[in-house]
């Protein structure tokens, strides 16, 4: 018999519960939607750092509480369940909902201070933002700039960076994306090795000589290669493969082999000479922000900054069309260029 101001509990209303504290539990959430972005407990577990054990028992917890299986186990990885499919689907909702939270909170402050976060690719990092990074630092005394250079490309919709500078470009219709330029690869080699190995009239004398790449997890590289040598076996062929920008770079200063860069290296006195073969690849350079981020002061300072650093007006390398080495020294009409090479022991004497 019930009391006064005592009411029936319905069962539904106890599903409902546990079930909205399940999906409060927003950290085995995140694990959930881990694990099925990366495709195995192993490959998710090195990521965040966690045991495969740990993993396996937080995601068994995760299901438990929801009531239902939401993957199934495989040799080459896990497969989600229709239900499965469902959860994924409003997680990565929540996900959004809470860096829309985190974005909104940004906006509120008005004043261009604070840090800004870029990611981007190692060698434009490396040897054209980092040199010119005076500019914006003296311009912005207050903000604090986080450049992360690396091989892969930045998840901007899940907040990894506040900017991407990239050599692929997004799809996913929530990011703003701008072309800011363009890529010129061509050969270049160091003068020693050409007075050792001499110069290749054309693309079939490469045969004779050492051929260096670079070649990276998402196989732009190695895309590369097979446009520029189809067909061709790298073994006995290519003599150095690297994955990181900067030693593919020094490997061909030093004399490892021919290899190829951008036109940009040249013009900014990189110790190397450009081996003309009529072989030219281009690729452009996109930059991509989420389309609120835009209305963060410090973030669209960035932003701006960006379109100005690779502008093709005031670089002419960065252009869509292709110039030669020889076209962009005549074209350049600006200040003289920061030589992030100036200063290495051993450069100047590679120039012959």
């Amino acid at each position: 018999m019930q009391t006064p101001g005592e009411r029936r509990v319905l069962r539904s209303e106890h599903v409902v519960k546990a079930h909205s504290k399940a999906l409060l539990d927003w950290e085995s959430a995140h694990l959930f939607l881990e694990l099925v972005r990366r495709g195995s407990f192993r490959a998710t577990a090195d990521h965040i750092g966690l045991s495969v054990n740990a993993l396996r028992r937080r995601i068994g917890e995760f299901e438990h509480a929801l009531g239902m299986t939401l993957i199934t186990r495989h040799v080459d990885g896990i497969r989600l369940t229709g239900e499965g499919d469902k959860i994924f689907a409003a997680v990565n909702q929540m996900e959004q909902a809470a860096f829309a939270l985190v974005q909104a909170r940004d906006m509120t402050d008005r004043s261009i201070a604070g840090e800004v976060r870029l990611a981007v690719t190692e060698g434009l990092g490396t040897f054209w933002i980092a040199p010119h990074l005076v500019e914006f630092q003296r311009a912005n005394p207050k903000l604090l700039l986080d450049v992360n250079c690396a091989m892969h490309s930045a998840d901007v919709l899940r907040l990894e960076a506040d900017i991407s500078v990239q050599l692929t470009r997004p799809t996913a219709k929530e990011l703003r994306v701008v072309k800011l330029g363009r890529l010129h690869l061509i050969p270049f080699a160091s003068q020693s090795y050409l007075d050792t190995y001499g110069v290749p009239n054309d693309i079939a004398e490469y045969g004779n000589h050492r051929i260096v790449v670079q070649s990276d997890e998402q196989a732009l590289w190695e895309q590369l290669y097979n446009r520029v040598f189809p067909g061709v076996r790298p073994e006995g062929f290519v003599t150095l493969r690297t994955n990181v920008s900067s030693a593919h770079y020094w490997s061909i200063v030093k004399g490892a082999g021919i290899g190829m860069l951008p036109t940009y290296v040249h013009a900014i006195g990189a110790p190397i000479v450009p081996v003309d073969l009529g072989l030219h690849v281009p690729i452009d350079i996109w930059m991509t922000y989420h389309a609120g981020a835009a209305r963060i002061p410090r973030v669209r300072r960035l932003v701006d900054w960006l379109i100005g650093a690779f502008s093709p007006k005031r670089f002419p390398w960065f252009r869509d069309d292709f110039l030669s080495p020889d076209e962009l020294e005549r074209d350049y009409k600006g200040k003289p260029l920061v030589n992030p090479f100036a200063g290495f022991a051993g450069a100047e004497r590679d120039i012959g």
